[in-house]
């Protein structure tokens, strides 16, 4: 296989960036996400995948839930922000305006919508777990465009 043109075929995949946060009471993370989709309209499922070695991925195994929270146009740093892995970052929800969903999943009120998602089943996906969500509650704050990959200058190595 040529490796140069994977990574650009690859990086011509459109994404967009969403803010996937997980945990109850204390315990609480977020991280950006882009591998992220709907898959279902009836039962309404979304996907997520997950990095094997993260700390949210036990944390959504043990509570079985998470929410997706949809970044705005112009959350580019703020998705920067949650992007960092949390050896670097441990308090990444900080400062932040977070509200307690139907769930008890955090969520962001700065973001444009938020779904709460309990986990109907996951598959290991290479260095990912995939986890399927059935959406459980939701809510919109406002009007406007989500943040994508290409918009926000980030890309995966592919």
């Amino acid at each position: 296989m040529d490796d140069a043109a994977k990574k650009t075929a690859l990086r011509l995949f459109t994404y967009g960036l969403y803010a996937v946060t997980v945990g109850t009471g204390d315990d609480l993370n977020g991280f950006t996400a882009n591998w992220l989709s709907q898959v279902s309209f009836d039962p309404p499922l979304v996907v997520v995948s997950v990095q094997n070695d993260s700390f949210s991925l036990p944390v959504i195994e043990r509570t079985g839930l998470f929410a997706v929270n949809v970044f705005s146009a112009d959350q580019r740093e703020l998705s920067g922000r949650l992007g960092k892995p949390r050896a670097r970052a441990p308090e990444k929800l900080a400062g932040l305006d977070v509200e307690t969903g139907e769930t008890g999943v955090p969520l962001l009120k700065d973001a444009i919508a938020s779904v709460e998602c309990r986990v109907e089943g996951q598959m290991l996906a290479g260095d990912s777990t995939l986890v399927l969500g059935r959406v459980v509650g939701a809510v919109v704050r406002a009007e406007g465009d989500p943040l994508t990959m290409r918009a926000a200058g980030f890309k995966h190595a592919g």
